[in-house]
């Protein structure tokens, strides 16, 4: 089976699969899904160093998605993103056990070095 580095959740999916390729050309192996429920039952089944979450999914909110992943495999980070969260979304999060929050647009290199750091950590 093939490992994966982190899992994208987005339901914009033209922005999750552009995402996942230009972190692929940076030698991070990426698996995306479009929904929270989806994401739940493939953190149950597969383990990532990092899940990237969009916050508002069509089917259940990020925080929820966050609870249910951390419950699962709290080792694993979360970073939540989003184009439309607020300061208390955030807070809220990172309360959740979130690595981090962060803006759409997304700063890719930001991201990038963000995820070296917690691959250093976990090492």
């Amino acid at each position: 089976m093939k490992q994966y580095d982190l899992l994208i959740v987005d339901d914009e999916q033209r922005y999750a699969d552009m995402l996942a390729k230009r972190l692929g050309l940076r030698s991070l192996t990426c698996k995306v899904c479009y929904d929270g429920r989806t994401a739940i039952d493939i953190v149950g089944k597969e383990s990532f160093s990092v899940v990237i979450l969009d916050l508002r999914l069509p089917d259940l909110y990020g925080t929820e998605v966050l609870i249910r992943i951390k419950q699962c495999r709290p080792e694993t980070a979360v970073i939540i993103l989003t184009g439309h969260g607020t300061e208390k979304d955030r807070e809220q999060c990172l309360a959740c056990g979130a690595h981090s929050f962060m803006n759409k647009p997304l700063d890719i290199d930001r991201l990038v070095a963000m995820m070296a750091r917690i691959k250093e950590r976990s090492s």
